[in-house]
């Protein structure tokens, strides 16, 4: 892997893409009823993956992107009292189960890793975009980034990394979209939005 300044320069050619068009959900919307994968393999309901409490859903383009997993990792300042309010810690990817398991940096926190390969809940909220054949060669033979290896689909669909805070009701209650995928909720400010849908925290 380059390092992550060359890698900058080339992921840089996805900013923004289709981003004019992207309409994410919204405060006040209900999560969708959508199925997604365990790390396991196993389909599941996203809303009973949630059932029960309150959570900080984060959608993340994949284990290959160092963006994504230092982010996850910075999360980790806040993990304890986020869980002990009885928040859950929900992020999803593109990544395939088998490739969701070869990220340790990630799978040590207490996260529940879902996979969204088929991209039903990157459609359902409203942060799909597609990566263009030409772009998806070049991640695969410049920078040995297998897109299609990764999810096991041939979409080549990713999501805008964003951030939502749901109530134990199921309704958003806050949301960070940022089609610049280099800029990313700090930890501290994930933590004081939390406190907007639980005061106590």
């Amino acid at each position: 892997m380059k390092s992550l300044s060359v890698t900058a320069m080339f992921l840089s050619l996805t900013l923004s893409l289709s981003a004019a068009e992207t309409t994410p959900l919204q405060v006040g919307d209900a999560v969708p009823e959508v199925v997604v994968k365990t790390i396991e393999g196993a389909d599941v309901s996203l809303r009973d993956v949630m059932a029960g409490g309150p959570a900080v859903i984060i959608f993340y383009r994949g284990g290959w992107c160092p963006y994504c997993v230092r982010h996850l990792s910075a999360l980790a300042e806040i993990e304890t009292e986020l869980l002990t309010a009885g928040f859950k810690l929900v992020a999803l990817s593109p990544d395939r189960p088998a490739k969701l398991r070869e990220k340790p940096a990630v799978v040590k926190l207490n996260y529940t890793l879902l996979s969204d390969s088929l991209a039903n809940a990157t459609r359902a909220f409203g942060l799909v975009f597609q990566v263009p054949d030409e772009l998806v060669a070049k991640y695969k033979n410049e920078y040995k980034i297998d897109l299609e290896g990764d999810s096991g689909q041939t979409h080549h669909l990713l999501p805008h990394p964003a951030v939502f805070i749901v109530d134990a009701g199921g309704v958003i209650r806050f949301v960070h979209f940022e089609p610049d995928y280099r800029v990313r909720l700090a930890p501290e400010k994930i933590l004081a939005a939390a406190r907007t849908v639980m005061p106590n925290l």
